[in-house]
């Protein structure tokens, strides 16, 4: 509710609420109830005059509930009420329209002046208020020369100076007609108060509203510029972009000339006839003499007259790299008042090392001087200021002026370590012990000081000397211990860290580093004493593992390391399992195995759950093994052992890891131990009988598998394993014996493959020929026993017989790629290409996208001399199998010297981790005698694909040629150990039966032979 007080003392009460209602509606309100306009409402609070914006609340203009406002209406120069001004004159007191020109209607032209304010138009008749006066007389004289005024005119005047106002004169909203009341009333100090009061509360209320205001400011700012963005902001991405530029595309950039024509001056040219004497000379330069000049004829045509060679100018060539040589020598030196520091004997170098710095260079340094400077003086208390200006001057090449620069730094910053180092770095040798000294002296306890004092000494002794006095000021300092005990010999240093140990109670490499040097009765005390003052660092637990280890007692080793996980764990410490993995690897480096077994033991299986439990601790093995912590992965096994006693999975891991890094001892006593846990694992006593076969003891390979298959009586494995040794050891009776028990038995299909195998051997051919018979009827799909029969047949001569049994064969086995290769080899032999042909084509319809028959086919026509069959054929043959290693290094061999490059480059993107691929690259390379590439792609080759024996053969045949003796022995070391079975020249020579026992390396020197051969039929056939 607010009251309102009108001018004729009455009270309008009016139900508003001040925090809802708005200065417009109070006066409307006004309006409705008292009939005043809005233009004559002069509504006052207390002696305040309400002034605001209309939207704005009355509560922000002080009005509250229960407020009296006082009503006032404007006085208009006596008694009547104002008239407005006459019609005729309303439009001089408004905007004129657009592109508005005065009396351009009746012929006039608009003009602009110098100051280009725009089109001529007349001035609003505004009143003279100087002129009137309180009564409303015109002061006389007031009418202009000219023309005299009309009676009418005369009759409107006399009607203004009755009324004592002139109507014509430009209403003021705010004020009404009191300007003219009060114009000649004398402003006084009373004035003056009222108006510093009305100007503070329109400040005050102006500032309530300023958040708004700024805010509808910015955002209109924001708005103007998002309409109109400046240059700058118009290519502010493409400056972004800038970054991404090459040097060289920078440097291509052009250069912005002026190519405007303003700047080019028109020259006159003026052409004129060519004297004949100058046409003469120009003849004459050129012409051609072929006789010699008769002083040079003289003597004898050895020398030339001097007249001849031009003579340069040498005085000023001697001037003008004296001028460029006292540059670089004043850039070089620091000189103050005469005296310089220029190396007498490395100034030369200097001089050639010197970069001619450019004008932005220079600009760029000067500014930075200046800012420095500015920086330095305003705030001479920062040291980075200082260090910042000394290192510009630096830069710059001024070295003296930056060491004066960083000396008034350390008198403005004394307690500042980085300024004194700073200091101490741009001072001469001679001078930065004393700059140094006085650092120290300022700030005692920097030990950045101290260390960069004893660094300062060039003899261990001064080193010792400066690092004792400062641990006389810092005596808790780390740091500085440490390099005072690096410096002493043994007997000082343990005196030292008994004192700093002392000094430091809570650093532990101090205590570890003081028991490594005691005996072992007062190491065990330090480290007892280093326990008390740090229970929770397990450092120190692990010390005194390792220091009962070295002095033998092996089996507190244990006790210790799990009396030190329950101390800590007391302690609240959490047990980081990897942490003390790490520590367990270390001490295993360290030489302490019985601290690592102990540590994996205890932590292995902390926070790990139960059922995760294998698969963790098989992976933590797994990747020490690759660190090379085989100790570490030994306990890691040993533990998850006998956690699980009859996992095949782990104690085939472990065994592999005893083969790998242990001794022939260690793996027979671990398989045995499984074969306890596991006896119906074949595999584990298989390798067992192998190891001891390996190892020469053929009889102890027996016994174990005797043993084996006593727990595992119908195991195939055994059997075959049993033969094998027998037969390997050149005992074919047992070997038989062993296979006619399988074959009793029901021994599956390689049973009766072995048993033709060991008849073949014996000569037995009939026996032979029976028992593939015999096989085949009980295994008609088993297609080696088909192809054992046909290569039987062949052997002997027998092609019909032979066709019959690849025949019979590929009705039962269509997808049998052997069997097929070897038909077409026969009919090749029989009815020559065309029919070899044809079995090749049936066979690629029956398999389709299968790359060795492609490969057969291709070799046929390439034999019988067809080589644009062949081509066509390989073409055919990459498009439906594109990734074919096979097939890309056939064709590289295939296609000309100079195009095989080319095409090996498609075969390695088509394929680039194809074996195939990288050995025909590598012959590339070997045939272009680039020796250390074609070695790493080889060693790629037989890398990838270890198991094919051609790739070791060509790998040796290299290494006989170009490689040393080292080498072969490698490459044959590791074929031997690779045990090589499959390739397409290998297989014929180890399957041959002269070749059946020979040893892998045997195999590989008969390898190497065939392709010898094998590249000297291909060169004389070329030839």
């Amino acid at each position: 509710m607010v009251f309102v007080k009108s001018f004729d003392n009455k009270t309008l009460i009016l139900n508003l609420n001040p925090n809802s209602t708005t200065f417009e509606t109070l006066k409307l309100q006004i309006e409705r109830d008292l009939g005043i306009p809005l233009s004559l409402q002069r509504i006052f609070l207390n002696p305040r005059r309400l002034i605001g914006d209309e939207s704005a609340l009355i509560a922000e203009l002080g009005v509250r509930s229960d407020s009296a406002l006082t009503l006032h209406l404007p006085l208009f120069g006596g008694m009547q009420a104002p008239v407005p001004p006459k019609p005729r004159l309303e439009f001089l007191n408004t905007k004129p329209p657009p592109n508005y020109v005065a009396g351009l209607g009746r012929g006039a032209t608009g003009f602009t002046t110098r100051s280009d304010i725009g089109p001529a138009r007349a001035a609003p008749d505004l009143p003279d208020r100087s002129a009137t006066t309180i009564g409303g007389a015109a002061a006389p004289g007031g009418i202009g020369r000219g023309r005299g005024k009309g009676g009418a005119e005369e009759e409107e005047e006399d009607e203004g100076d009755d009324k004592g106002y002139d109507e014509n004169q430009k209403f003021d909203e705010f004020e009404g007609n009191d300007v003219g009341l009060f114009a000649s009333a004398e402003y006084d100090e009373d004035d003056k108060e009222a108006d510093a009061v009305w100007e503070a509360i329109d400040k005050r209320m102006d500032s309530r509203r300023k958040d708004r205001r700024e805010a509808r400011l910015k955002q209109e700012i924001e708005k103007y510029r998002a309409s109109n963005p400046k240059i700058t902001e118009q290519f502010a991405d493409l400056k972004r972009k800038l970054c991404t530029l090459s040097a060289q595309e920078w440097d291509s950039i052009p250069e912005i000339g002026d190519y405007s024509l303003r700047n080019k001056k028109r020259r006159f040219e003026s052409f004129v006839p060519v004297p004949d004497t100058l046409l003469e000379k120009a003849r004459q330069e050129q012409e051609h003499v072929t006789a010699l000049d008769p002083r040079s004829r003289a003597a004898g045509g050895t020398e030339t007259p001097w007249a001849q060679t031009p003579v340069t100018d040498l005085t000023a060539v001697g001037e003008g790299r004296g001028t460029v040589l006292s540059l670089k020598l004043d850039r070089l030196s620091d000189s103050v008042s005469g005296l310089t520091v220029v190396d007498p004997k490395g100034y030369l170098t200097d001089l050639k090392s010197m970069k001619i710095t450019s004008d932005a260079e220079i600009s760029d340094i000067k500014k930075a001087r200046l800012l420095l400077k500015s920086v330095t003086q305003t705030n001479p208390k920062h040291p980075p200021g200082w260090i910042a200006a000394a290192r510009l001057e630096e830069v710059a090449g001024k070295i003296q002026a930056a060491r004066q620069l960083i000396h008034k730094g350390c008198e403005e910053c004394p307690k500042n370590e980085d300024v004194w180092l700073e200091a101490c770095r741009l001072a001469s040798p001679d001078e930065a012990k004393a700059v140094i000294a006085k650092g120290v002296k300022a700030i005692s306890n920097s030990v950045k000081l101290w260390m960069q004092a004893a660094k300062l000494e060039h003899d261990d002794v001064n080193k010792s000397r400066v690092l004792r006095k400062g641990l006389e000021h810092i005596p808790d300092s780390v740091r500085l211990w440490r390099a005072v005990v690096e410096l002493a010999n043994e007997e000082d240093a343990r005196l030292l860290l008994q004192r700093a140990v002392e000094c430091c109670p809570l650093h532990v490499e101090l205590w570890l580093a003081l028991a490594r040097l005691e005996t072992y009765d007062n190491a065990k005390k330090v480290l007892n004493k280093a326990r008390e003052k740090l229970s929770k660092e397990p450092a120190i637990w692990i010390t005194a593992a390792k220091l009962e280890e070295a002095n033998g007692n092996t089996a507190m080793v244990g006790k210790i390391i799990e009396r030190g996980i329950r101390a800590l764990q007391r302690e609240g410490l959490v047990i980081d399992r990897e942490a003390w993995m790490k520590e367990a690897e270390a001490a295993e480096r360290a030489g302490s195995v019985a601290t690592c077994q102990a540590i994996v033991h205890n932590t292995i299986g902390i926070g790990v759950e139960e059922e995760d439990r294998k698969r963790t601790w098989v992976a933590d093995a797994e990747e020490c093994k690759k660190r090379g912590s085989i100790e570490t992965a030994r306990a890691i096994y040993a533990h998850a052992l006998t956690v699980f006693l009859t996992k095949k999975s782990i104690w085939l891991k472990a065994a592999q890891l005893e083969k790998s890094h242990g001794t022939r001892e260690s793996l027979d006593a671990l398989l045995r131990k499984a074969v306890t846990y596991r006896p119906q694992a074949e595999v584990l006593w298989l390798m067992g009988a192998k190891e001891k076969w390996l190892a020469g003891d053929v009889p102890a390979a027996r016994a174990i598998l005797q043993e084996a298959y006593a727990a595992i009586p119908n195991s195939e494995e055994i059997w075959l394993a049993a033969f094998k040794l027998e037969f390997e050891n050149h005992e074919p009776e047992r070997a038989r014996m062993l296979l006619a028990k399988a074959r009793e038995r029901g021994g599956t299909e390689r049973v009766w493959m072995k048993s033709a195998i060991v008849e073949r051997e014996l000569g037995n051919t009939g026996e032979e020929r029976r028992l593939l018979g015999e096989g085949l009827k009980l295994f008609p799909s088993f297609f080696k026993l088909w192809l054992m029969l046909g290569q039987l047949e062949e052997r002997f001569g027998n092609f019909e017989k032979a066709k019959e049994a690849y025949d019979s064969g590929l009705k039962h086995c269509p997808s049998c790629i052997p069997l097929w290769l070897s038909l077409s080899r026969l009919e090749e032999k029989m009815n020559g290409l065309s029919k070899a042909r044809a079995v090749l084509t049936m066979a690629r319809k029956k398999n389709p996208q299968n790359p060795e028959l492609w490969l057969a086919a291709v070799r046929a026509e390439s034999r019988h001399g067809n080589k644009k069959e062949a081509d066509i054929l390989m073409a055919k043959a990459l498009q439906e199998c594109p990734t074919s290693g096979i097939l890309w290094a056939a064709s590289i061999e295939m296609v000309p010297r100079p195009q095989r490059k080319t095409k090996s480059m498609d075969a390695l993107k088509k394929c680039d981790h194809d074996p195939h691929v990288i050995a025909a690259v590598a012959k590339l390379f070997w045939h272009d005698r680039k020796v250390d590439i074609a070695r790493t792609w080889l060693n790629r080759a037989v890398t990838l694909a270890p198991d094919i024996g051609d790739f070791w053969a060509l790998y040796s045949k290299f290494e006989l040629q170009h490689g040393s003796e080292e080498n072969q022995k490698d490459v044959l070391r590791r074929c031997v150990a690779a045990e090589p079975k499959h390739g397409e020249k290998w297989q014929v020579i180890s399957k041959a039966v002269e070749n059946s026992h020979l040893p892998t390396e045997a195999i590989l020197k008969k390898a190497v032979v065939a392709l010898g051969k094998e590249e000297s039929v291909a060169e004389s056939s070329k030839d």
